[in-house]
């Protein structure tokens, strides 16, 4: 039986996780379970899997919820001490990092230093302390299992192939919805617009992020330090029909993809059970069906928040912190309605412009430059 510790269980990511657990309830068990604000779904989700510990990330979430399963033998903790002491239980062997946000930056250095694999889904934490957390986990003998769609196929491709053997990774991106339009066709858009992804059913806030490339740039830094490649060695493309969810080319020309239908359970599980493969109900692709695939350049005239991305990350130190932040302050906006669309890349240049490079950042210096970016935007836009 292997146990796991969910982060995030009631967002997309730990929803499909615990799909995933109930599938393979013989092999699987869940000792902990953390959330936001989500009391009603915590609840449910406690008296269905039966963890040791729960988590909200609100003392007053967490004291609702103790009443709630007063009648159940499960410990409540709350705010980043109960992030810290699920991370380190004794009794889990995974982690699975599905919360949003540089708030996973501490739980999963503590779980790599108490000698826990970690399935990675929060992209966060490789984009800001990436030199922090890859030494970390070879130093404590620990695994970054990839949970990602796009970095679970990469690392499915080089599977078995020694990383000295790649020439370049090919990441794959759907274009998002509003594929093929001008900056001036993107002046109006809407929040609702926005959360019309094609493909995939994914939260508010990475929907958001794939319309605008910007989570394609969060994914271009992650698998920088996953995969210790240069930038140079990453190349973008924009395949609509997500099939292909990612590939590596090898210095033989050689190119090895991982194919399948968009379902996130299928990397949920595969990190889980690394290095096996396990039967999974579900979809398959029909090539028949499916006619053909096609592929384009992605448009970073348009769509920036890729080629701001690359800057970040070109300019390194505390500048991929500072994209993330503003990203995350700016979609927050967006969807309150107090943003436009082509704001949201417009307020994250301002920012990481007003930003002087910290290298080198310690896990503090990574904070305090989150909060300098929030400062600076408070002064810009009307919260």
């Amino acid at each position: 039986m292997k146990n796991i510790a969910i982060l995030g269980s009631t967002g997309s990511i730990g929803t499909q996780t615990l799909e995933v657990v109930q599938s393979n309830a013989e092999e699987l068990s869940v000792v902990a379970l953390a959330a936001g604000t989500s009391v009603d779904l915590m609840e449910r989700q406690i008296r269905e899997f039966h963890p040791l510990v729960a988590a909200m990330w609100s003392e007053e979430a967490a004291a609702d919820l103790r009443v709630r399963v007063a009648d159940l033998p499960v410990k409540i903790v709350a705010g980043m001490e109960g992030l810290l002491e699920i991370a380190q239980m004794p009794e889990s062997d995974v982690l699975v990092t599905a919360i949003v946000g540089m708030i996973g930056i501490r739980p999963t250095i503590a779980a790599i230093r108490a000698g826990k694999d970690i399935a990675l889904a929060n992209k966060e934490t490789l984009v800001t302390a990436g030199h922090i957390i890859m030494p970390l986990a070879k130093e404590c003998g620990v695994s970054i299992l990839p949970v990602d769609s796009e970095h679970s196929a990469i690392f499915q491709s080089l599977n078995g192939e020694p990383r000295e053997r790649i020439e370049k990774i090919i990441l794959t991106a759907s274009g998002g919805p509003f594929r093929g339009r001008t900056r001036e066709e993107l002046q109006h858009i809407q929040v609702e617009d926005a959360l019309k992804h094609p493909n995939w059913s994914m939260g508010r806030k990475i929907t958001i992020d794939s319309s605008t490339l910007v989570n394609k740039g969060l994914e271009v830094m992650e698998a920088k330090w996953l995969f210790d490649v240069e930038l140079s060695q990453i190349q973008v493309v924009v395949h609509p029909q997500s099939i292909i969810h990612s590939a590596v080319q090898y210095v033989d020309g050689a190119i090895i993809a991982q194919l399948g239908v968009p379902d996130m359970k299928l990397p949920i599980q595969y990190a889980l059970f690394y290095p096996d493969r396990r039967p999974m109900s579900g979809g398959r692709v029909d090539f028949f069906a499916l006619g053909g695939i096609t592929f384009e350049e992605p448009d970073t005239d348009t769509f920036r928040g890729l080629s701001l991305a690359y800057r970040a990350a070109a300019a390194g130190g505390s500048m991929p912190t500072v994209f993330n932040a503003a990203n995350e302050k700016a979609v927050a906006l967006f969807l309150d309605r107090k943003l436009s669309y082509p704001g949201i890349t417009e307020l994250i240049e301002d920012t990481m412009e007003h930003h002087k490079v910290i290298l080198n950042p310690t896990v503090e210096e990574i904070l305090a430059a989150e909060a300098e970016s929030y400062e600076f935007i408070a002064g810009k836009v009307s919260m």
